[in-house]
């Protein structure tokens, strides 16, 4: 073997493979694909129990044509409703966004941000939409504007 070869085997540390590789041990299979099937089973099961609608992932229900500078979230725990109030706070002014109002309900179950609306508020309502779907503390969102007056055809 030449002194090179040995040089990049020894700085990579590369080695000869000794031995043919493990073969496929046919028990490990069997147990396997019955594992896989007990598992489908118990799937299909608790698809039976529990029903369809449950089972479907979360979507986003809110549409960036929605969002006005109004934010309504729900908490799932109401006791670290100050805390996730100054997180979103933090974050939204960080981001460039300027708070307007912000409210939480008596209960800490609801919270209400009203954002001033900047130059692009489908850009606006991607950053909020993508920051509160992530955050676990929250149940759910939506934008809506509170005490909005309906605006009328003319």
């Amino acid at each position: 073997m030449s002194k090179i070869k040995k040089m990049y085997r020894e700085f990579f540390g590369l080695r000869e493979q000794s031995g043919p590789t493990n073969p496929i041990d046919p028990k490990q299979t069997r147990d396997a694909a019955a594992a896989v099937g007990e598992l489908n089973a118990a799937y299909q099961e608790l698809k039976k129990t529990i029903g369809e609608s449950e089972l479907d992932e979360a979507q986003l229900v809110n549409n960036l044509t929605d969002y006005q500078g109004g934010v309504e979230y729900v908490l799932r725990d109401p006791a670290i409703a100050q805390q996730t109030a100054q997180e979103i706070q933090e974050w939204s002014e960080r981001k460039g966004f300027t708070v307007i109002k912000k409210t939480i309900s008596p209960s800490g179950k609801i919270g209400y941000f009203y954002f001033r609306l900047g130059q692009d508020p489908a850009l606006e309502s991607q950053k909020l939409q993508g920051y509160l779907a992530q955050k676990p503390e929250l149940k759910h969102f939506r934008f809506n504007v509170r005490r909005a007056k309906p605006q009328g055809k003319i």
